[in-house]
């Protein structure tokens, strides 16, 4: 079969468990955890801690957490994706190729590229499904695919390529998103949370806060966009892992203040967030709507993810630099 000389673009998603199961959710921590990007401690402090204390601990209630939010049709970041992989292959009209990997689980980088290997001589372009860059996320998801690149002997036709925090059509994905929210909504809410997903504060100051001033770009662009309020809006910061201090405020602790100090009726988006998964469905959708209640909200509205919306597919398609 001949190879084609098109253009290849990657799409980097995170990555998600097989299934919602304690087994499969153990084999996903284990990679995502084991790796010194996401955990920076020593190896030989860390690696006891993982094996004997948070693998034996968490895959039950991480796995009982996935079965709230999984789909018929499997995970919903995997199934979002791959209708963002559709849209792409849609949209390019055979000007290239384009399919998906994930940092951790499968379809991995190493099989994905020995795949495109065999198939394509074109130049392989990776777009991490990120726009807000940290080590933790775009920094490692790059370099696992250049060395799964370089692995597969396609290193010289690799190419790197990112989502801009501003970029047009990610800014226009989401406040359309925030559009359809609020148009199927009986009332508005009175305030908006932006959250993100939080990293380690000694991380963000390391990398001399680039993670935060590209969420802080997003977030004002979006507020502008949508024309929305400053002074009723919060950035914050979710899904903190382990005891050291996380980047603040806390999205958990935001919502129930919120809900204390008078607020009715609050919005969350996610624009970290390409795609819905289980911090964007379980942690805001369920828990985070049950601690609002409890604190005396009346109505939490989760806001959707770009995901496939045209915009964001117009955006990926230029990135493929055809």
């Amino acid at each position: 079969m001949a190879r084609s000389a098109r253009p290849h673009l990657l799409l980097v998603n995170l990555g998600t468990p097989d299934a919602p199961t304690p087994e499969s959710v153990r084999a996903f921590l284990s990679e995502f955890l084991s790796d010194p990007a996401v955990v920076d401690l020593p190896r030989w402090i860390w690696r006891p801690i993982l094996e004997k204390v948070v693998l034996r601990s968490r895959p039950d209630r991480v796995a009982e957490a996935y079965g709230l939010v999984w789909t018929a049709a499997g995970s919903p970041l995997r199934v979002a994706t791959e209708r963002m992989v559709g849209a792409v292959r849609a949209r390019a009209n055979g000007a290239f190729t384009v399919s998906s990997a994930y940092r951790y689980g499968e379809p991995s980088l190493h099989s994905e590229m020995q795949r495109i290997a065999l198939e394509n001589e074109g130049p392989v372009i990776v777009v991490p499904l990120f726009p807000h860059r940290t080590d933790a996320t775009t920094g490692t998801a790059f370099w696992r695919a250049r060395e799964a690149a370089e692995s597969a002997g396609i290193g010289h036709r690799y190419r790197e390529a990112l989502i801009a925090p501003a970029d047009d059509g990610y800014i226009a994905a989401l406040a359309a998103r925030w559009r359809e929210t609020l148009n199927a909504c009986d009332a508005h809410p009175e305030h908006l949370v932006i959250s993100f997903h939080g990293i380690p504060a000694r991380y963000d100051r390391r990398e001399r806060r680039q993670y935060t001033r590209d969420c802080e770009e997003t977030a004002a662009a979006l507020l502008v966009t949508i024309d929305w309020p400053t002074s009723n809006a919060t950035i914050a910061y979710q899904s903190k892992f382990g005891p050291e201090p996380w980047l603040t405020p806390a999205t958990a602790k935001v919502i129930e203040d919120l809900a204390r100090g008078g607020t009715r009726r609050l919005a969350v988006a996610t624009p970290g967030f390409l795609t819905h998964g289980l911090e964007t469905l379980e942690e805001i959708g369920i828990r985070g709507r049950d601690s609002f209640l409890a604190a005396g909200g009346e109505e939490l509205i989760l806001v959707g993810t770009v995901e496939d919306h045209p915009s964001m597919i117009d955006s990926l398609v230029r990135l493929a630099g055809v």
